[in-house]
Order: structure tokens, then sequence, then C-alpha cells
């Protein structure tokens, strides 16, 4: 009985060795496979293009950055944001956005609602709170948590935004000379909200000031792009739309279907957001709003954000093709009306990460933008639509 007690004390230490390893490791090579960066050489970057990029006020719409368990306050070899890398790609503002649902076997094209979850195994094999296993809610108050802490760590690299007075100090350090980023926390759905709108006074507490309606399935706010029959908004959905607005939060419909999108424009006076996509016109797959509907949302003073990973690009991931998106944007919507939304740390594969954004610079000088433009596209525009929604 004695050898049997030994045998079973060290069966029992080797298993819990081996679950400890697993849960070290596998999270990290889980992201290394669903964040890769193409291996590339240096991109070219002109004394002249690093000289505009250093003057420029860089925003990007969308990253998913805190869905992974690294630390954002050290710089990482793999994914694709975290704070050093955001300072060494004179990144002023970054929407921080948190993914709380995923379908298993999600795709742009149809998607059950009642599917396998993804981001609860993901949850627990990261060792979240046990409070977030359940709750979608929970997951996102998790990752505002982790946001709040990475700023309280290292204050002199992150600001939490959340009023347009955050905002403007923000800008003026920068002018100052400080490298702070300035973060803003974002819902990628609003399915935390978990069918009750006082959870978005929760939310609002947590910091969170982006409001995404829909994912890749719909819920109860109406009906997603990937969904099952791209209805427009239910009668929860134009509560929670008419609260955003009077909030004075930014409403994102990337992933939203076209019926709730024109739903929104319909019911609104503000400037709307589809903060990763891109331009149907240039790349036509129907993870791209058409150009008309795009040009529906540029007209309430909106943006799009331009995102970087193939399937939104046509496969044109480098800098040089990005560039040529955002050119036949501008061309489309006009110059104050596109944005940056990488998707960085989206379960996307990207040929840059944030570190090398002044080679994008570089690409829209090559395609012949002019510094005014690239000012707008690379954040003022961004800076705008902020300044006339946040309070």
């Amino acid at each position: 009985m004695r050898t049997f007690g030994k045998w079973l004390g060290r069966f029992l230490l080797l298993l819990a060795l081996i679950v400890a390893a697993f849960l070290y490791f596998a999270p990290g090579y889980l992201e290394r496979q669903r964040n890769a960066v193409v291996l590339h050489d240096p991109y070219p970057v002109s004394q002249d293009a690093q000289a505009l990029h250093d003057t420029l006020t860089v925003g990007d719409w969308h990253a998913d950055s805190l869905l992974w368990n690294r630390d954002l306050t050290k710089r990482g070899d793999y994914g694709h944001v975290d704070l050093p890398r955001l300072i060494e790609g004179n990144v002023a503002l970054q929407v921080f956005t948190a993914v709380t649902k995923s379908p298993a076997g999600q795709n742009y094209d149809e998607n059950s609602a009642e599917a396998f979850d993804n981001i609860t195994p993901l949850a627990i094999g990261q060792l979240w709170p046990i409070r977030t296993w359940g709750s979608l809610l929970e997951r996102a108050v998790y990752q505002a948590e982790r946001l709040h802490r990475y700023e309280a760590r290292a204050p002199e690299m992150l600001k939490i935004i959340r009023s347009r007075a955050d905002l403007d100090a923000l800008l003026e350090a920068r002018a100052a000379g400080a490298q702070t980023v300035g973060g803003i926390l974002g819902i990628e759905g609003a399915h935390p909200l978990e069918g009750d709108l006082a959870n978005l006074d929760r939310l609002i507490d947590e910091g969170y000031r982006l409001v995404g309606l829909q994912h890749f399935f719909d819920n109860e706010l109406g009906g997603s792009l990937h969904g099952e029959g791209g209805h427009g908004l239910t009668d929860f959905g134009r509560a929670v739309v008419a609260e955003v607005e009077a909030r004075g939060l930014i409403l994102d419909l990337a992933h939203s279907s076209p019926q709730v999108a024109r739903d929104v424009v319909a019911m609104t006076d503000m400037p709307l957001v589809v903060s990763h996509t891109g331009l149907h016109g240039h790349c036509p797959v129907n993870r791209n709003f058409t150009d008309d509907l795009m040009r529906e949302i540029a007209a309430t003073g909106g943006v799009i954000g331009i995102g970087y990973w193939a399937e939104v690009a046509c496969d044109q991931i480098d800098p040089a093709g990005i560039a040529t998106m955002i050119v036949a944007a501008i061309d489309a919507l006009g110059e104050d009306h596109v944005s940056l939304g990488s998707d960085f740390d989206g379960s996307v594969t990207t040929a840059f990460d944030t570190s090398e954004i002044a080679a994008l610079t570089h690409a829209l000088m090559e395609a012949g933008l002019t510094d005014a433009r690239i000012r707008k596209v690379m954040g003022e525009n961004m800076i705008r639509v902020l300044r006339q929604t946040l309070r």
C-alpha cells in the first residue's frame, strides 16, 4: 500500500507538472499561430517619410491585444501590439477591444449564435478568473481591468482615455514631448450587456467608450454581417443605440448586418465608425460593406478604419498594398472619412506589426498622397470623431 501511495503521489505530481506546462506554454503557442507576422525584410522608409511620420498623430481604431496573456508593458517577440511597440511606431491612440465570444468554425458567411464558444476554453486555459468562465459581461470587465493595471504599472507609457478632456490632455502632453499612448476601451459586439441595458453603466464605469453592436453572430441587439438572417435592429438594439448616443460613446458598425447599419444611420445624429474593414469596391468580399453603404456612413461625419489582413485586402497586405486600398477608400468616400483599423492581435496574419507603421507612411507618400491627406488618414480623422463624440 505504501508503494502504491508513493507511485500515486509521483503520478499526481507528474500530472500537475504536465498541466502547469500546458497552461504556461499553450496560450503563447496558440497566439504565435493566430497573430503571426509574415517574414519580411525591412520595409523601405525614406528619410522624408520618417521625418513626416515623426510629426504625425497616429491612431488605430481596433486591436484585440487584451484577449491574450502577454504583458503589454513589455516588448513581445510575437503578436502585433504592446506598449513599447506602439511607442516605437509613434502611435498616439489605440483602441483596445474586448472580444468576449467567438463561435467555433467562425467564417464570414454564416455562423450560429448557438455554436460552441471559442473564448470559453481560452479564458480557462489562460487562467482568467472563474467569474469570467460563464459570463460575457465579466470577460469584458476583466479585460478592462487588465488595461487599468498596465496604466497603473506604466503611467508614462499608457493613459486610458475616458473623455474629451483626457484626449486633449494626452495630445498636449505628446506635443510637449511625452510618448504616452492613449488607450481607448471598446467592446467587440454588445453581447456582454447580456440583454440588460443597465449593464451599460457597468461597462462605462470600467472605462469602455466604444461600443460595437455585433461580432460573428446575431445577438440580442440585431443581426450580424456573418449571422443567419441579416436582420436589422431589435427593440433592445434600438434602446442600446439611443443610449450610446445619449452617453457620448462611439458607435462601431463593424460586423453588423447591412440592415443594422442602415437602421443606425436612420435613427442617429452622430458620426459612426466601422472600426476595421476593407473597401468593397477595392476588394469585393462580403466582409466589406458595399461602397454605397460606406458612403451613407461617411455622410454621418464618420470614418472607416482600414484593416491590414488578407480577407479584407484581397491578400495585398504589405504596406504598399494597404496604401493602395487607402487611396481607393479616399477616392470613394473622401479624405475626411478614412482611418486606420488594423485588427492587430485579432487572430489575423499581417505583414507588419505596429512598430513598423512608418512603412505605411512611406507607402502612402509613394502612392502620391499629400502630407495633409496622410495626416488625416493616419490620425486626424480619428481625433475629429473622438472630439465630436466624447464628453
